[in-house]
């Protein structure tokens, strides 16, 4: 087999300018939250030396409220992924492991739903929610619950698709055996299924979360305090009450990124040895 380093070292010159380009943004606004907003309205970020202002971090919590806003989406985000996995691996592991009268079907309509644009729900989410409140007395609108819920219902179906993948690649026959040994079948799927498929779980986990916690439009629609407001429309508020304020913008956007960078890092070796699983059938 001939080899040729040229096209390697190419591929390999490729893939570091796409990361390059990828992270620029990122870096562009670490180093924006750590200037002056006069620099920065003056596009003269790199000016002024190796002068930083960390006090830019500490005024975000002080002047914004930040940590409201950072809790709000820790609950909700939590919360979601909790209910969603759950959900989503039980109804995942039934589709792949049990035929009955409309599972086809019902397969179908779960992968239709991710082509369906969310925005499109809005309108009659939103008359339900109102409606909840006025003739049941069940508060939807700017609530906990009424977020968890509707990211909880938008969630769910990409994570049967995804988890249904985990489970089918897990053989048959160690349920069967666990069966015969005295397990029932929700003991096998509890004691055998769940503890192979964990890389998966946690792969649907962290897509979940990561998921909930960039979304803006219906947490922006479905609040109107900051009690229950999370991390992109508290960033969004942010926009029209602080208009020159670029400095503490960037500062709140670096630190909102946190918790994501944090996750995805903490479970990138399951994340993709779960695609990897999920995507070969056993």
């Amino acid at each position: 087999m001939v080899k040729h380093p040229w096209r390697e070292r190419s591929l390999n010159a490729l893939t570091w300018l796409i990361v390059a380009v990828s992270l620029l943004p990122i870096a562009w606004m670490l180093l924006s939250s750590l200037r002056n907003y006069a620099d920065i309205a003056a596009g003269e970020q790199l000016s002024g030396g190796l002068e930083f202002r960390w006090e830019n971090y500490r005024d975000i919590w002080i002047n914004v409220d930040f940590f409201n806003y950072f809790k709000n989406s820790l609950i909700v985000c939590s919360l979601t992924t909790l209910f969603s996995t759950c959900v989503a691996a039980c109804a995942a592991y039934a589709l792949a492991r049990f035929r009955f009268r409309g599972s086809n079907a019902f397969s179908m309509s779960v992968t239709v739903t991710q082509v369906i644009p969310g925005m499109l729900f809005f309108l009659p989410l939103y008359m339900l929610y109102r409606n909840l409140g006025q003739t049941y007395g069940l508060v939807m609108l700017d609530t906990y619950h009424g977020l968890i819920f509707l990211y909880t219902a938008l969630f769910t179906p990409a994570s049967i698709w995804i988890m249904r993948g985990f489970f089918v690649s897990i053989p048959r026959e160690l349920e069967d055996a666990a069966v015969m040994d005295g397990c029932s079948r929700f003991g096998a799927f509890v004691r055998i299924v769940l503890p192979i498929s964990a890389p998966g779980i946690i792969a649907t986990a962290t897509f979940v979360f990561l998921l909930a916690w960039d979304e803006l439009f219906f947490a922006w629609v479905l609040t109107s305090t900051s009690d229950v407001q999370t991390i992109p429309v508290g960033i969004r508020l942010f926009i029209s009450q602080f208009q020159h304020r670029y400095d503490l913008m960037m500062a709140a956007g670096a630190v909102s990124t946190l918790p994501v960078l944090t996750a995805f890092f903490a479970g990138q070796r399951y994340f993709v040895k779960g695609l990897a699983a999920g995507a070969v059938k056993g």
